[in-house]
């Protein structure tokens, strides 16, 4: 039952209280009010309310805890045994500031999640990677802890967002640095490691990428204790644990050995073992340096992650097959590696490479004076 009554406010003015009440066996289960300046308004609020409430299973879920989007993101990311990668936290913090985390888990349906994917200024492709790292905290929030986010509305939204070309899936890059672009980079690398011994050393990081087809996350978290070092005939080749694979349904744990090429290898052993890691230093200064280094160079459009893909596209273009290629690369599976498949044969590309000798000897540093040039077979 419910009922309109009129009260006095300090000022004078007249509102009017709305209350709805739900007893079962003579016990109050739920009551609800809110105030109107006009009692047709009110009048109207408790027929709409009353209807609601008579419907199966909703004064019971009027119990139910409905926090906001953004609390639920935040508790998500507190109780994550699993480490929350750092660019699912960018995301996830990019969507608490947006107005879609001040609406409670009940308010979200599947258009107003579309209308949150028209709003975000990024590309279709980061569209879906918007959506896809919310959804992660949709499928959890009612079984783990009861609250009302509904993942179908979820579902239906990445349907519409899809059908509406407001997401789409990563466009697959095919940038590969030029042997001349190289050239630049290793020369203006070379030149700031002449006058600031201290910095990054980006003409070795750069080469392992290449003939590691290592990403930069992983290069920087290999520790010496993750080097094993070849060990003829049982094991030609070395290899290294790469540590958190980045892979598509789990980051975390997956932990993959991965053979080194002997170019690669050469590298590591070249390095000094001064600290834990072989490359001790951080995936925010390679980036910037590499970037800004394009940039003052006149590179157009080359990232530090196309030196992976050049370096997976010389294996096939050694005649690498797919398991071969796997192996070094760390694809898990070899249909990931397809869009190598057109690739021709045409040896190496880095045969006789004049920087590989020169990167050794950088990092042998006092000791690069006994060094002569050399060449690897492929």
């Amino acid at each position: 039952m419910g009922s309109v009554i009129p009260r006095k406010r300090k000022d004078g003015s007249t509102g009017y209280h709305a209350q709805v009440t739900i007893k079962r066996s003579g016990k109050i289960v739920h009551r609800e009010t809110r105030t109107f300046d006009r009692k047709q308004a009110a009048s109207a609020w408790l027929e709409k309310r009353e209807s609601e409430l008579a419907k199966p299973g909703a004064v019971e879920r009027q119990s139910t805890p409905d926090p906001k989007l953004a609390a639920v993101i935040d508790r998500y990311i507190e109780e994550s045994v699993k480490k929350v990668g750092r660019t699912k936290a960018q995301v996830l913090a990019t969507i608490k500031n947006h107005e879609i985390a001040d609406l409670r888990c009940s308010e979200i349906t599947s258009e107003k999640l579309v209308a949150f994917a028209k709003e975000l200024p990024v590309q279709p492709q980061t569209v879906g990677n918007y959506l896809s790292h919310l959804a992660s905290i949709f499928t959890i929030a009612r079984p783990a802890w009861g609250y009302p986010l509904d993942a179908q509305a979820m579902e239906d939204a990445f349907v519409v967002a899809r059908k509406l070309g407001l997401s789409s899936k990563s466009i697959e890059r095919n940038r590969r640095p030029t042997l001349a672009e190289l050239d630049l980079l290793m020369n203006h690398f070379g030149r700031i490691q002449a006058h600031r011994p201290r910095s990054n050393p980006m003409q070795q990081i750069m080469a392992f990428a290449i003939f590691s087809t290592r990403r930069q996350e992983e290069i920087i978290r290999i520790a010496w204790t993750d080097y094993e070092p070849a060990v003829p005939p049982s094991h030609p080749d070395a290899r290294v644990l790469i540590r958190d694979m980045k892979h598509p349904g789990d980051k975390e744990g997956n932990d993959v050995f991965c053979d080194l090429s002997p170019e690669a290898t050469a590298i590591i052993e070249a390095m000094p073992r001064r600290e834990k890691e072989i490359f001790p230093y951080s995936v925010d200064a390679i980036s910037a340096a590499f970037t800004r280094a394009c940039k003052l160079l006149g590179i157009d459009d080359l990232h530090f992650h196309d030196l992976r893909h050049d370096g997976v596209s010389r294996l096939f273009e050694m005649g690498k097959t797919k398991p071969q290629a796997a192996i070094v690369s760390g694809h898990r599976s070899w249909s990931s590696l397809k869009r190598y498949s057109h690739l021709r044969q045409t040896g190496d590309k880095y045969a006789g490479w004049k920087w590989l000798p020169i990167v050794i000897a950088g990092s042998l540093g006092p000791r690069s004076a006994s060094l002569t040039p050399f060449s690897f077979a492929s």
